[in-house]
């Protein structure tokens, strides 16, 4: 094509990256055709081409009309309203490739021209590599594939961010789709963390869903029970999840000491390749049973002794049973605490009572794990199945088991569903999972499973609700550590949310690459825009008026910022996020189950399995069919 069919304007001032331009009254204007391709100039969001020499600068429109025009008013005025800004953000030699970052500078009164669809699908990268993969094709060219460079989305970070509604929950498994394509990528290796149960349906040919209670049979082997063994968090993670959290130091560390005892004890019964009592640590990962140190530590906070018959705790003196059958011995598995006599200190009593001599001031604490020990939805921490621990330490399977279940299965992507987790210790929950696969894979670095061999991608959903601001919170200190250091070892992270505002900004700057679907909220979007290394406030804009199911990307995975409609999963591979149906017409096929406004009412409605799962706290307990 001639210069002249592309033909814009010129170059009228510089400042930094941002470039004003004047339309040229003989540039093309409205809708024109260029080698068969209807385009329309001026569009916010368009590309240009600046050329150079024997390169060319590329921008994008940021800004049209007068706004446009640079500060001095004079200029504006001579040259009228036909004003353009551009945002510069990089170059290509006449026969080479793209590549971000400026060598050189546009000068006063350079060419400006319109970037037609062939010279687009030469910078955006070629499809048949194998280092990109499609995830659907330029919202303004349906010829061009959106194609996204796996290096650099895993090992620069990457976030996926929109407003319910706007197709984010579409969009992740979508990636997820692309990048456990078992043919292109077999040793992928993805976990995801599921608050809401939402991905296991929708990636159930790719996936395996560990979730808290017994899943029930759907004819495949891939749902299995969720476990995280108490012993295998740090001291912090345990107390918070346990005791709960131990302001008075003396407190603190008595059961620090106790835990290090247990720990001590346990790799002397059975010894274990990598621990021994000179490298052994508190927040060493080993076996020990909590409840006989819960037992042990209640009897000593509690206790109380006969004072003249040797000072014995009354438990170990008591009857076994009371007259309604309640064990006054406590049962340490079931977390069933003992019951002593009241304190009885009437002088010259034969049976006087004291409390027993050198108990601790963790009363409450001990109440509070007791209380754990005893309710179910705890489980999963404190019975944690063939991990559960034997008062000598023994335990069915050791921490590589554990690491098997969640990163050396035969499918490549790995789903914590942690939709179960009592909602006062999830956030001490997730921060201890991530930190148990970063270090886990930290050490292992230089092996054939570790990180730098095997690189693994960790998908967090629902960030803003563990990702805060707070400082203090455990998942955001070890996220932070990820997203600072996890690409030398092999670590990546993918953030997805629906309020960015209210992810730790530190989190959110170290992303490399963004898939920023429809923000309506300004507190968003400025978050977003502050994030990002490059300054296109003209495509950030456009973020409260893009479609369902359309992002815009931008950062190291794209070669250059792109508009994308995103190609999603097939109608039954899904996440399980839409929004309820309140009027139909008729099902959208023949599987899906009717419901909303629109049916009649059931003349007996089933309120008995509602409270049942209300009560057990378990939402599987009835499911639809």
């Amino acid at each position: 094509m001639s210069n002249k069919e592309t033909y814009l304007g010129d170059v009228q001032d510089v400042d930094g990256t941002t470039v004003s331009i004047t339309l040229s009254k003989d540039s093309l204007t409205g809708f024109v055709y260029i080698d068969g391709q209807g385009y329309r100039a001026g569009q916010i969001g368009s590309f240009v081409r600046i050329p150079i020499g024997f390169s060319s600068l590329y921008g994008i429109v940021s800004q049209v009309g007068a706004s446009a025009a640079p500060a001095t008013k004079s200029l504006s005025e001579e040259l009228g309203h036909r004003w353009m800004k551009i945002q510069l953000i990089g170059e290509a030699p006449r026969t080479g490739v793209f590549t971000r970052g400026l060598s050189q500078y546009p000068t006063i009164g350079d060419q400006v021209h319109l970037v037609s669809e062939k010279e687009l699908k030469n910078i955006y990268g070629q499809p048949d590599r194998p280092y990109f993969v499609k995830i659907g094709h330029i919202s303004n060219a349906d010829s061009i594939p959106a194609l996204i460079d796996v290096n650099k989305l895993i090992t620069r970070h990457s976030a996926v961010v929109g407003t319910t509604g706007s197709g984010k929950s579409t969009t992740v498994a979508s990636l997820i789709n692309a990048l456990s394509d078992g043919g292109r990528y077999p040793s992928s290796r993805i976990i995801m963390l599921d608050l809401h149960g939402e991905y296991g349906s929708a990636l159930k040919d790719r996936a395996v869903t560990y979730k808290i209670g017994t899943p029930k049979s759907n004819g495949t082997a891939y749902e299995k029970e969720l476990h995280i063994p108490f012993w295998a968090l740090s001291f912090d993670e345990l107390c918070e999840v346990s005791f709960g959290e131990i302001t008075n130091e003396k407190e603190k560390n008595i059961v620090m000491e106790r835990i290090q005892k247990c720990k001590d004890l346990s790799i002397a019964a059975h010894p274990r390749k990598g621990a021994s009592a000179d490298t052994l640590s508190v927040d060493s990962p080993i076996p020990f049973s909590l409840h006989h140190l819960w037992h042990e530590l209640f009897v000593e906070t509690f206790g109380t002794y006969y004072s003249n018959k040797g000072g014995r705790p009354i438990e170990n003196l008591a009857y076994e049973l009371d007259a309604h059958g309640k064990e006054l011995k406590g049962n340490s598995e079931a977390g069933i605490p003992p019951v002593f006599k009241n304190v009885k200190n009437d002088k010259g009593d034969e049976e006087k009572i004291n409390y027993l001599p050198g108990g601790s001031n963790l009363g409450k604490h001990l109440l509070s794990l007791g209380a754990k020990l005893r309710i179910p939805r705890y489980d999963f921490l404190f019975r944690p199945g063939d991990w559960s621990v034997g008062a000598d330490g023994a335990v069915n399977r050791d921490l590589d088991g554990l690491l098997i279940d969640w990163l050396g299965t035969d499918r490549p992507v790995t789903i914590l569903d942690l939709s179960g987790v009592p909602s006062d210790i999830l956030q001490t929950t997730i921060g201890a999972l991530l930190r148990l696969i970063y270090e886990a894979l930290f050490w292992s670095r230089n092996l054939s499973q570790g990180g730098k061999y095997r690189p693994l991608l960790v998908v967090m959903e629902e960030a803003h609700i563990y990702l805060n601001d707070d400082f203090k919170g455990m998942a955001s200190k070890i996220v932070q550590r990820i997203v600072k250091e996890g690409r030398k070892y092999g670590i990546g992270a993918m953030i997805v949310s629906q309020r960015p505002s209210e992810i730790n900004p530190t989190i959110l700057s170290q992303c490399g690459t963004f898939f920023a679907l429809r923000l309506a909220n300004s507190a968003d979007r400025g978050h977003i825009s502050s994030a990002l290394s490059d300054n296109l406030d003209g495509l950030t804009n456009m973020l409260p008026i893009l479609r369902t199911g359309e992002a815009i990307v931008l950062g190291e995975a794209v070669k250059l910022p792109m508009r994308t409609l995103i190609t999603p999963p097939s109608r039954n591979a899904r996440p399980d996020s839409q929004d309820p149906v309140i009027y139909d017409e008729a099902p959208l096929d023949e599987t899906q189950h009717p419901g909303g406004w629109g049916i009649p009412r059931e003349e007996k409605p089933n309120y008995e399995e509602l409270s049942e799962a209300w009560r057990s706290q378990n939402s599987r307990i009835s499911r639809i069919k």
